[in-house]
């Protein structure tokens, strides 16, 4: 089978080396930061809208499936950051080291879970609701294991943890409210064009954040040998992520089985990206998510190859 890279990878390489290249300064800069936060309010309002009340309902009942990935989330993915940033702290700065936690603080992603559980045939209610579950605890979880896992590195506030509700929590329970009269349909309606507002946003705001770092000098500390060793770091993560994640599902029916693997085991880059700018210092964001960025694109590979092999298994097996 031929390998396909997929464009979003390259649009976010693209948008990443353009924030290194030419970044946004100054007034532009300051600019770029508020339409920033704006845009990320507008992709949670769009994430409230897409889930429906039966979907919700329907996924809600398997909710021993949705304590495991919520353990997996917030408890032993932390617990694996620590363990991981200990060691790289001995080879990298701080940053970049604290990035490598950072990444196993933030909830699980949405439109990627639930699309790989859908490709490979897995409970797409379950994911659904587990995904959107996850990004809504993690307004209050996220925050509070950076500060107190984090120390020194985070600027955790009442202030901050307020901004982070505002900005994710308040568009999607808002979306959810007005659901029922006219945002749905028109999500119904609009479906593609939404779809490249929710990429274009993330794009929009890995800019700023690269932008920022570039401003910072941040990438001076960065050599190719490091990225090598982020990059394997980072593979290695994802792969523990995926077989605990597989482990834990065993008790469990095939459909939840998969939404347990993929809703476990993703990293979000949409909430990661805001709340690491609300509660971490501006000059060291995009070297902090770094570790958040590599683990997307490789989890974008590695689990559009997983869910078509899981559904190539499973049209063999009823062949």
């Amino acid at each position: 089978m031929r390998l396909r890279l997929d464009p979003f990878i390259v649009a976010l390489l693209t948008v990443a080396l353009t924030g290194v290249l030419f970044p946004a300064q100054g007034r532009a800069l300051d600019a770029v930061q508020t339409v920033s936060l704006a845009v990320i309010a507008g992709l949670f309002f769009l994430y409230g809208a897409r889930l429906s009340t039966t979907e919700a309902l329907a996924g809600a009942a398997r909710w021993r499936v949705h304590i495991v990935i919520v353990t997996i989330t917030f408890v032993l993915f932390p617990a694996l950051g620590l363990a991981v940033e200990w060691v790289a702290a001995a080879w990298w700065s701080a940053p970049l080291a604290s990035g490598l936690l950072l990444l196993c603080l933030v909830p699980s992603t949405v439109q990627g879970s639930v699309a790989f559980t859908g490709i490979a045939g897995g409970d797409r209610a379950v994911a659904v609701v587990a995904a959107s579950l996850s990004n809504l605890l993690g307004v209050v979880i996220t925050p509070l294991l950076v500060a107190v896992l984090m120390g020194g590195d985070s600027h955790v506030t009442f202030g901050s943890v307020a901004r982070i509700v505002g900005l994710l929590l308040v568009p999607f329970l808002l979306a959810q409210i007005l659901r029922r009269w006219w945002v749905g349909g028109f999500v119904a309606r609009h479906h593609t064009l939404l779809k490249g507002y929710d990429r274009g946003s993330i794009l929009f705001v890995v800019y700023v954040a690269f932008s920022s770092g570039t401003n910072a000098g941040v990438w001076s500390a960065v050599s190719w040998v490091d990225g090598a060793v982020l990059l394997a770091i980072v593979a290695a993560l994802l792969i523990l992520g995926l077989g605990v994640a597989a482990l834990l599902a065993r008790p469990y029916e095939r459909p939840q089985r998969i939404a347990i693997l993929f809703c476990g085991s993703n990293k979000s880059l949409a909430s990661g990206l805001p709340m690491a700018t609300v509660l971490l210092p501006p000059d060291q964001v995009a070297l902090l998510i770094l570790p958040l960025m590599a683990y997307h694109q490789l989890q974008l590979i590695t689990c559009t190859l997983l869910a078509n092999r899981i559904a190539r298994q499973d049209g063999n097996a009823t062949a």
